[in-house]
């Protein structure tokens, strides 16, 4: 038994051919949902990058916990069970917040790993003088400078973090595709911003801009002009088909070599990227709509060999690392919450009522796959709200000394998933040090419930109070199913 996942960051399902879309030029994705089995219910779980990653470990939600942080003591690695299983388990990536104090836990999990630099604002190429930024718009920020240094050391096609690590994984597989039992995660930051494509990618889409350089995008409502947001559109559609391309290649080798006879290949995002919609770009600063929650998600298992076909049943991301362990036939951990998908690719055969998904501080969503229910914090202080850890780093940092020995951290008692491990309870900012905790304080967005069945797009929320109870209802029980502490009841205003 082999198995591949080609995971990419920030991949927009609305904009893939294989999704109804002809906005980007996606030859190789509409392939790819040719061979396998196309989700059409497909979500994500906790945002953003190292979150969504932590779940891909453990196959439970992290973002009613904690916010960005490392693998905690207590994880169970779906990489690290193969390994010690004897699954050779191999992870290539350019996708450097694996190498930040926040992230620095997941790569030694796998048997090996693989990592191709440049990427955003990856301290990579050392020069001291600062480079001429130019004129530009967008986001400027702490990161700029070392992505305008980076790039002046990735010219050709070939040298492309993203290039690189597909090169790796196509050089995996040559290597290996004669043993049995590995798998193989091929892990690229793109089409994440900044929307830094080769040129012959970038020459798909010719829009005839001549304004300021324009291809990273603030966190932020848009207000740039009409000819601004299309640039930048097309900067992202040139990433994806850069994307695009690569998949092209893992096609190519699993084709030339009959790989699908014995190989399982899976294809994901940890979230998508508003570029316009609902008037934002980006993340984090807005309720989570299905553009970023709504996540593009592909299975081909050879078990089954069922291809060209598509499922309506709920799925998450916690829902990738149980079906790695139940293919490789590994029995799945007692915390692990997420289902094999299995019997969904064989028979449509549901496996969730509803799911949970958001980030830590933020709203609380639900979906049942029909309506789609952000609950908002009934305080405008969002508060009570707290990080439970034992690992004291988020993000590209430590905690600051103030907040560790800020009076108010205590030691938590242990949760039922922690394994007899007492925490640190510290209390937030809980992802961006602002006075309200978070980039956009969630209670000015207020609780929103969306027909997504009939507004896909979720342009008109609806007033429904029976359909409201439902939701809360579900909110609840998978709150209480994930051991969720007891003040995110309080924080949303849940009566338990």
């Amino acid at each position: 038994m082999k198995a591949i996942m080609v995971m990419f960051d920030s991949l927009n399902r609305h904009m893939l051919s294989a999704y109804g879309s002809d906005m980007i030029k996606t030859p190789n994705f509409a392939r790819l949902a040719e061979k396998t089995v196309t989700f059409d219910n497909f979500y994500v779980g906790s945002m953003p990058c190292m979150p969504a990653r932590r779940e891909l470990h453990t196959g439970r939600l992290n973002f009613l916990h904690r916010s960005w942080g490392p693998l905690e003591p207590w994880d169970d690695s779906m990489p690290e069970l193969l390994k010690e299983n004897g699954v050779y388990s191999h992870l290539i990536t350019d996708h450097y917040h694996y190498f930040e104090d926040g992230g620095c836990t997941y790569h030694t999990r796998y048997s090996t790993w693989d990592y191709y630099r440049g990427q955003e604002g990856d301290p990579w190429k050392a020069e001291v003088k600062d480079p001429d930024l130019g004129d530009r718009i967008g986001r400027n920020c702490y990161l700029t400078r070392p992505d305008t240094v980076n790039r002046k050391y990735i010219r050709k096609t070939e040298d492309f973090p993203q290039a690189r690590s597909f090169q790796a994984g196509l050089d995996f597989i040559n290597t290996n595709r004669g043993e049995d039992n590995w798998f193989l995660q091929i892990e690229c930051f793109d089409p994440h911003e900044p929307f830094f494509a080769p040129k012959e990618f970038i020459d798909m889409y010719p829009d005839g801009y001549d304004g300021p350089f324009f291809d990273w995008p603030e966190y932020k409502k848009v207000n740039e002009t009409p000819e601004q947001i299309a640039h930048l559109r097309n900067q992202y559609a040139a990433l994806v088909s850069f994307c695009d391309y690569n998949l092209g290649r893992i096609l190519d080798i699993m084709d030339e070599h009959d790989m699908w006879k014995d190989t399982m290949l899976i294809v994901n995002t940890d979230h998508g990227f508003l570029l316009q919609e609902h008037d934002y770009w980006a993340k984090c600063i807005m309720p989570f709509y299905n553009e970023i929650a709504h996540a593009p998600f592909f299975i081909w298992d050879p078990r089954s060999k069922i291809a060209g076909e598509r499922r309506g049943a709920l799925a998450a991301t916690i829902d990738i690392p149980a079906t790695i362990l139940e293919y490789f036939g590994i029995d799945l951990p007692r915390d692990m919450q997420g289902k094999p998908l299995k019997d969904v690719v064989k028979s449509d055969k549901p496996v969730h009522e509803a799911v949970l998904f958001g980030m830590h501080g933020t709203h609380i969503n639900v979906t049942d796959g029909r309506y789609v229910y952000m609950r908002a914090p009934v305080s405008e202080e969002n508060t009570p709200l707290y990080n439970y850890t034992h690992m004291a780093t988020r993000m590209e940092r430590r905690y600051q000394l103030e907040q560790l020995s800020n009076p108010d951290v205590s030691v938590a008692e242990p949760f039922p998933f922690t394994k007899g491990c007492k925490t640190m309870k510290i209390p937030c900012p809980a992802f961006f040090e602002t006075q309200k905790n978070v980039f956009v304080n969630p209670c000015e967005f207020g609780t929103l419930l969306y027909d997504v069945e009939n507004d896909p797009k979720q342009l008109n929320p609806i007033k429904d109070e029976a359909v409201e109870k439902k939701m809360i209802r579900h909110m609840i029980d998978l709150m209480k199913e994930n051991d969720a502490p007891a003040e995110q009841y309080q924080r949303m205003g849940l009566d338990v």
